[in-house]
């Protein structure tokens, strides 16, 4: 099981920014403005605010690097899909996320959030594709789960697996690794736990 032992936030990176080099493994955290991706990186990091959670869609327009137990980083990248964002910062999200993808030697891992109650968006497939396009096959988190019944949970879940696949470019004979998560629950933090240490051990 992974241990969190401490965390911090090391790097912030804007559209103009140089990336990082880094020899630790870097996890990457990529899904639409207000899917919870701020609250994932919290309940991972078992903090309560390391990550900024608000009501506001779309806080997040910079490329944020956590250094976790001097070992590897989380690199929270920016939330994408929010209508109300500028022109200017919508334009430099796909070149940024785009640059990451294809120039950090250190990736290891890639997780795309979804929310578990509704297809993915053009914008998730298009995400899905990038990942895809650069060598990984992105590991879904399907996030707010506790505003499902579990029963529903399992229907859900395939849902989201068979759109990624019959409406991705690239992704139709893919293996497909969908972890509904809740923050209120923790539903799914140890599995990405377990998801983290594996590629960690390769």
């Amino acid at each position: 099981m992974l241990i969190i032992k401490n965390v911090n936030l090391e790097t912030v990176c804007g559209p103009t920014s140089q990336l990082p080099r880094h020899t630790w493994p870097e996890f990457a955290f990529a899904g639409k403005s207000n899917v919870g991706k701020s609250t994932l990186i919290n309940t991972l990091m078992n903090r309560k605010s390391l990550a900024r959670v608000s009501g506001k869609p779309g806080k997040t327009q910079t490329i944020n690097y956590y250094n976790v137990n001097d070992a590897f980083y989380l690199v929270d990248l920016p939330g994408y899909g929010y209508a109300a964002t500028g022109a200017k910062v919508k334009e430099a999200w796909g070149p940024m996320i785009e640059n990451y993808l294809g120039s950090s030697p250190s990736l290891k891992a890639v997780f795309l959030l979804v929310d578990i109650r509704h297809d993915p968006s053009p914008l998730d497939l298009q995400m899905f594709d990038w990942v895809l396009h650069n060598g990984f096959v992105p590991y879904i988190i399907a996030t707010k789960a506790d505003k499902l019944k579990r029963s529903q949970i399992p229907a859900a879940v395939l849902n989201v697996t068979q759109v990624l696949r019959s409406d991705s470019q690239f992704g139709h004979d893919v293996t497909i690794r969908v972890v509904p998560f809740s923050g209120t629950t923790r539903m799914g933090r140890d599995e990405i736990y377990s998801i983290m240490a594996t590629v960690l051990t390769k």
